[in-house]
């Protein structure tokens, strides 16, 4: 189960089709409009109701752009969550019922664990974010890279409060729906840390270690590939303007939206030709594009088989794309928006794979094309992030889940 972008979902077709490779059935309960993602992999679906893209694209999802400030858009998140969430309720019941365990994304947490307990059902974190408080850095939603060890812990707290409030009516109603016993939320998260409750971290420890001072049960797998079937292919367009010269830059922001995107797609392309280098623009939610015979724009298409043909991918640091960059070996520069992006694109910095960030919110062209001549022109960048994708492509991200749901299942 699990709610959110694109990015929120895809890593889970991945780890969905291992488990029915394993002999399990399995079905992916999130927004409809992702049901494409399950195409072939032979993972069943189920809807729910709300439509992420077109909630960022209403007037209240547009008010994102007005924050300038991480707590400032993680405040009106928040707000846009809790008037959402109780429409997907239902649903959650309803796929539930039909199930041995959950797997729970931490965007349906609160939910799933009233719906696994309302229904005496085993559950499992499958969690694609370092959530739990640590000292070793801040939480990863605020976009702060760490406060010092007693403030980072205390700021995990805080955000799981927070991301508890934004659930706590919807679950009280549904407790008592289910004959639950009316609890608090951090009353019932202690319960679960008590009981060591499962959750498996879907990124390489080599990208983020397992935090020292975390609880037994929290463990990091490895990440969890999207799943794109045993042929995908690119384009025969895009397939020929990528034979027509030199390796070109990946640029795209994945889910997120920008508030004018035809002066940032014209920054871009300024930034490409200053450095000298071909683009693949990607229209993404944001609407990028471009033209030109040194520019092409493409929809949605598989990085597994896209980022290997790249020179360097210029991203939105969402954990997603930031793992199919590390897991293809082609340097990266971040262009973080907001939420946990600051943190994915500090961690690129610091693995040698990017030589900084260049932050969305007053990006020139002159700015990113210096990033873009260093990253492609500077050979250890390149170097250090084939090294590091041997790595990560030699873990199995899906056996310790596997092992988690025999155990609770046999």
């Amino acid at each position: 189960m699990s709610a959110g972008s694109r990015g929120d979902v895809a890593p889970y077709t991945g780890l969905g089709h291992g488990l029915v490779r394993a002999g399990h059935q399995v079905t992916l309960v999130t927004h409809g409009c992702f049901e494409p993602l399950v195409a072939g992999s032979g993972v069943g679906f189920h809807a729910l109701p709300v439509d992420p893209r077109a909630e960022l694209e209403s007037e209240r999802g547009r008010g994102l752009h007005r924050s300038t400030t991480g707590a400032g858009k993680l405040i009106r998140v928040v707000e846009m969550a809790r008037a959402l969430v109780g429409r997907m309720t239902d649903d959650l019941i309803e796929a539930a019922h039909s199930s041995d365990v959950l797997l729970l994304s931490s965007s349906l947490g609160p939910l799933g664990h009233a719906v696994a307990e309302g229904l005496s059902l085993p559950s499992i974190g499958v969690y694609l974010q370092p959530l739990a408080p640590t000292r070793e850095f801040a939480p990863p939603v605020t976009g702060i890279r760490s406060w010092g060890p007693a403030v980072n812990r205390a700021a995990g707290h805080g955000v799981n409060m927070a991301v508890e409030r934004v659930f706590a009516e919807t679950v009280r109603t549904l407790r008592a729906r289910l004959g639950l016993p009316r609890i608090g939320s951090g009353a019932a998260r202690r319960a679960r840390e008590r009981q060591g409750w499962p959750v498996h971290h879907g990124f390489s420890p080599l990208v983020v270690r397992r935090p020292r001072d975390w609880r037994t049960g929290l463990d990091v797998t490895g990440y969890w590939w999207p799943y794109d079937g045993t042929d995908a292919q690119l384009p025969p367009a895009l397939r020929d303007f990528l034979d027509a010269g030199p390796p070109p830059v990946f640029v795209g922001l994945g889910s997120a939206t920008v508030p004018d995107p035809e002066r940032l797609s014209a920054e871009v392309v300024r930034a490409l030709r200053a450095a000298g280098l071909r683009g693949v623009i990607q229209r993404g939610w944001g609407g990028l594009r471009a033209t030109g015979d040194d520019m092409f724009t493409v929809g949605e298409v598989p990085h597994s088989v896209l980022f290997p043909r790249m020179a360097a991918v210029v991203h939105h640091a969402g954990a997603g794309t930031t793992a199919a960059g590390l897991r293809a070996g082609v340097p990266a520069v971040p262009v973080p928006i907001q939420f946990d992006e600051g943190f994915w694109a500090a961690r690129l910095v610091a693995l040698g794979v990017a030589p900084g960030a260049v932050p969305l919110r007053g990006l020139g062209s002159a700015r990113l094309a210096s990033a873009l001549v260093r990253v492609t022109r500077q050979p250890m960048y390149r170097r250090r992030a084939q090294v590091l994708a041997a790595r990560i492509r030699a873990e199995d991200g899906v056996g310790p889940v596997l092992d988690t749901v025999r155990r609770l299942t046999g």
